[in-house]
């Protein structure tokens, strides 16, 4: 099995060095690391389109980029690798990646980016901050994936997962429990402050605290010790309210066509009443 392994808190992380380790053991797998230079923390699935990137090699044989988690699966896969791998696996992040979180992670983005190359993908988060039982999520992680490759799960269609830890030893973490996503509260106030010269500078708020958490959701999970695993999917269509986009659809078309005949008293140009969505969707 060939795994590459990416992050996004940079190649000199604690989290990435234990995956790669971890992993590396695995008999029949070969890892190898291509992550970023410096933490690049919330930068989701961007792309560097604007300036060159740049490889460079660690003395431990990880070579980073000069670019976002995205940058780095995308051009190993296009070219830096020269082989495929069987697997790409991104983490293990220095926090969690819940709810809300995934759609800014650059943990998530850079597994993302190797799904959407057909390549099966994880990405791999702790719970909370500074590494505290690392090495518990580290073997937990080599065990997720030592199960994928004995049960023959790739190969075929590719999927992606999202897998957050609890921060405990090995032998209190509970099972492994699929999961959806929960939300959270909007986000902190930005937070400003003066530069030296006399400049405000803003600084984004800390994220919101859970909001659904109810069972069944990796907040409720983890939250009872248990290791989150949700699958993910790309496809952001909203596939219950095509019906009343249809509709809505075909009346703006006839209201924007310059030779449309003005409707009749007895016909509605109201369009329709739109789904319903909490307040904090719209």
């Amino acid at each position: 099995m060939k795994i590459l392994i990416c992050n996004d808190d940079g190649y000199r992380a604690p989290g990435i060095v234990a995956l790669y380790e971890a992993l590396s053991s695995i008999d029949g797998v070969q890892a190898e690391v291509i992550a970023p230079e410096h933490n690049n923390s919330a930068k989701s699935n961007a792309l560097s389109l604007h300036s060159p990137l740049y490889v460079h090699q660690a003395s431990n044989g990880f070579r980073y980029v000069n670019g976002t988690p995205a940058d780095c699966v995308h051009i190993a896969l296009t070219g830096l690798l020269g082989y495929r791998p069987d697997l790409v696996v991104s983490g293990i992040n220095n926090g969690a990646n819940m709810g809300d979180d995934t759609i800014y992670s650059g943990t998530v983005g850079a597994a993302m980016e190797g799904y959407l190359f057909g390549i099966s993908a994880i990405a791999f988060s702790q719970v909370e901050r500074d590494w505290g039982h690392l090495d518990s999520a580290a073997q937990q992680a080599k065990h997720i994936v030592q199960q994928i490759g004995q049960q023959q799960l790739l190969g075929g269609s590719a999927w992606l997962l999202n897998v957050n830890i609890p921060n405990l030893p090995l032998e209190a973490m509970g099972r492994i429990k699929l999961c959806r996503l929960g939300r959270r509260h909007n986000a902190q106030p930005v937070i400003t402050q003066q530069s030296p010269r006399g400049e405000t500078m803003y600084w984004i708020g800390s994220a919101g605290a859970a909001k659904d958490d109810a069972e069944g959701t990796d907040f409720h999970a983890t939250a009872q010790g248990y290791v989150a695993m949700t699958p993910l999917k790309v496809d952001l269509t909203d596939h219950q309210h095509l019906g009343y986009w249809a509709q809505t659809a075909s009346r703006l078309q006839m209201a924007d066509t310059p030779m449309a005949a003005a409707p009749s008293p007895s016909t509605s140009s109201t369009l329709p009443t739109p789904p319903h969505q909490p307040k904090e969707h719209l």
